[in-house]
């Protein structure tokens, strides 16, 4: 079974992001889009999209992009900045793109727009990559 195809076996069984509605879009070598409609249990106290729906949304992509290459990957640092709120019922993207990867590294730059294409936020994550089983 190739990476892609694992990785994607993985995320149908991961209970989290699926139990919020997170939908995997597309998957390749370094790159993850994911989609989620916030609703109401996903709302703050001002009434906006709140911002641990939004950074779960980005992990999540972060983390199939990541993994998408066969080796074990787990975060080590994902900062994220929020730029515009979001409100119930709007349909939230995040694209997750490889911008650098070593062995034992990957870095990742993650947007996230709603379905018109408005910023909502903007995260960067760093990962640790597991050495396959090939490798010394």
């Amino acid at each position: 079974m190739d990476s892609i195809q694992a990785t994607r076996e993985r995320y149908a069984a991961d209970i989290f992001p699926n139990f919020l509605g997170i939908e995997l879009l597309e998957l390749a070598p370094g790159f993850a889009r994911v989609a989620v409609t916030l609703k109401e249990n996903m709302i703050n106290l001002h009434g906006i999209g709140h911002g641990g729906a939004i950074f779960t949304l980005a992990d999540t992509a972060l983390g199939l992009a990541s993994n998408s290459h066969g080796n074990p990957a787990v975060a080590l640092a994902v900062t994220i900045n929020y730029l515009a709120p979001a409100r119930v019922g709007t349909q939230l993207i995040a694209e997750a793109r490889e911008e650098h990867l070593t062995r034992r590294t990957g870095v990742y730059r993650v947007t996230i727009q709603s379905s018109t294409g408005q910023a909502i936020a903007l995260a960067h994550g760093t990962v640790y990559r597991q050495a396959s089983k090939t490798e010394p």
